[in-house]
């Protein structure tokens, strides 16, 4: 008999994985490359930390509002297809039940079989049962748009302040290598760990999110550095 951790998939934490990752991933990234940019135009560690906390506030603002309206369209569909489903199970009960029989035989069942499953599915649930099998919903895929705004401001935010508090901290003299050390150290950390939730190859991961992390810096520091020089 196989250990019940054999059956244990990964898979149902996927969607706020997805979101926490990009969310403190982008938080790093933008932050750490705006302030890079920054010092590399010679400014102030004054103006370097006014800029890096718009940039945080900016960009947890934009976070938020982006996830929130694409999960809200998300949501809208959604309700737009289960009041449509609705409307023609009332209508013609028989042939949605008919419908969710022909799924089932696609899937693998013997007609009769299949006929009992859709007959005693829809009896109990009918719009949750075409929800699932037809349109392919399920509780735990709902789009909540609040809760994914909160969760993207949220992880972006933490993603953020790393960078910031090295450039509060650091002397100014040595502010960029710190920057680059502690932000790519903490991607790494980032994408490994979140390859290892996800069941993928630590490593590979971690160098993923870390290797172009570290090519959105350098660009931005070279271009800061360029505008430095010609202001």
């Amino acid at each position: 008999m196989r250990p019940r951790s054999h059956e244990r998939h990964r898979l149902g934490g996927v969607g706020w994985l997805r979101a926490s990752v990009l969310g403190a991933n982008d938080g790093i990234v933008s932050t750490s490359s705006l302030i890079l940019g920054v010092a590399a135009a010679h400014a102030s560690q004054t103006n370097i930390l006014l800029s890096g906390t718009a940039a945080l506030v900016a960009g947890a603002m934009s976070m938020a509002t982006g996830e929130y309206v694409s999960v809200h369209s998300q949501a809208d569909t959604e309700a737009a297809a289960l009041a449509q489903e609705q409307a023609e199970i009332e209508v013609d009960f028989a042939g949605e039940r008919r419908e969710l029989t022909e799924i089932y035989v696609r899937r693998g069942l013997d007609s009769k079989l299949a006929a009992q499953v859709a007959a005693q599915l829809m009896a109990h649930d009918a719009l949750g049962s075409h929800a699932r099998d037809e349109l392919g919903f399920s509780a735990g895929t709902r789009a909540r748009p609040l809760q994914a705004a909160l969760a993207s401001a949220g992880s972006f935010a933490a993603g953020a302040i790393l960078p910031l508090l090295v450039a509060a901290w650091a002397p100014q003299r040595h502010l960029m290598i710190c920057i680059v050390v502690v932000s790519l150290l903490c991607l790494l950390i980032l994408g490994g760990w979140s390859a290892k939730v996800g069941g993928a190859d630590m490593r590979t991961g971690a160098l993923r999110v870390a290797f172009w992390s570290a090519l959105a810096m350098a660009v931005t520091t070279l271009v800061g550095a360029i505008a430095g020089t010609l202001a």
